[in-house]
């Protein structure tokens, strides 16, 4: 019999900043509206070198979910989590600002959708109470499925929004890289690794499909730029760089998947679930990650599970 192949899993780490974040869940009449409200909010929310949020799903709940947690109204929901880097100085009010528009105009918007707060925490936002405005003085505060909400009249009945959302300090940056001998192959493992990642509680991968073939570093040889494509790792420029090139030999395409998430053992163990998903596919040679030896995190995810101690945010 032919050995399995199995990349090589580099001795490295990825190197995760710390965050602040929101997690709400969104419930509606079933999957496929439920699936539109979910897209939409989270929308142009890969990465907040430009976007205002990093957003994505984290895992469905309720019925048909990938836990047997239950939702407040019995309806199939969704855990969607937002996040900006703690160290902007705006963070606070930005993230209201990035949650007050993505709900009311794509949640507050999408057929039979509602919309909960994940966090029970001291620090919150009156969410609740900033799109009950939209009901322009028919709007009211009740009590529903045992929780404080505000009653929205909308032309499809009701919105039902909880009255807070809770914000609390998370974790962004934890990435893989999968080098594989062409597109085909990197792609191929970079799916493998986000489907084991997709239903894992706790974290999102804010890129399309949680995959993105454009991995940047920080900085630029433009003033105007914060951040610039990773030149010594494009397969393109191998030859144009030398020695400078830090691809390794014989690959051919290096695609990457972000992880942000509530914690740091919740991000190390959807990151060794990825690992051990993808690791035996056809054509993958390495799988590595991104760091800047600890100068722009402080929150190590390594790559070998017995390198990650014991895992505190």
């Amino acid at each position: 019999m032919n050995p399995v192949h199995r990349a090589m899993v580099e001795d490295t780490y990825a190197e995760a900043f710390r965050s602040l974040y929101a997690e709400v869940l969104i419930t509606a009449c079933h999957r496929t509206w439920l699936d539109h409200a979910v897209q939409a909010a989270t929308g142009n929310a890969s990465s907040t070198i430009l976007c205002d949020c990093e957003a994505g799903l984290s895992h469905y709940i309720g019925p048909g979910g990938d836990t047997d947690e239950a939702t407040p109204d019995g309806r199939p929901g969704a855990v969607v989590q937002f996040h900006l880097p703690r160290f902007r100085k705006d963070r606070v009010e930005a993230l209201e600002r990035a949650l007050l528009v993505r709900l009311s105009q794509n949640v507050l918007t999408c057929p039979t959708a509602a919309c909960f707060n994940r966090l029970d925490e001291p620090s919150f936002y009156p969410m609740g109470r900033k799109l009950s405005y939209f009901g322009d003085g028919y709007q009211y505060r009740d009590e529903r499925f045992g929780r404080k909400v505000w009653a929205i009249p909308i032309l499809g009945g009701e919105f039902i929004i909880e009255r807070r959302i809770g914000y609390r300090d998370g974790l962004m940056g934890g990435n893989l890289w999968f080098m594989g001998r062409d597109v085909g192959s990197a792609l191929e493992a970079a799916e493998k690794a986000a489907a084991a990642i997709r239903p894992w509680p706790g974290v999102i991968m804010p890129f399309p499909g949680g995959i993105t073939h454009s991995g940047s570093k920080a900085g630029s040889q433009y003033r105007f730029m914060i951040a610039s494509t990773y030149a010594e790792y494009c397969p393109t420029l191998r030859a144009q760089l030398g020695e400078r090139s830090r691809l390794p030999e014989g690959v051919g395409s290096v695609m990457e998947i972000i992880i942000n998430g509530r914690d740091l053992a919740t991000i190390a163990a959807a990151t060794q679930a990825a690992i051990a998903a993808s690791a035996e596919t056809p054509g993958l040679l390495r799988i590595s990650a991104g760091n800047y030896g600890g100068r722009l995190g402080k929150s190590f995810v390594y790559l070998h599970p017995d390198k990650q101690p014991a895992a505190t945010v």
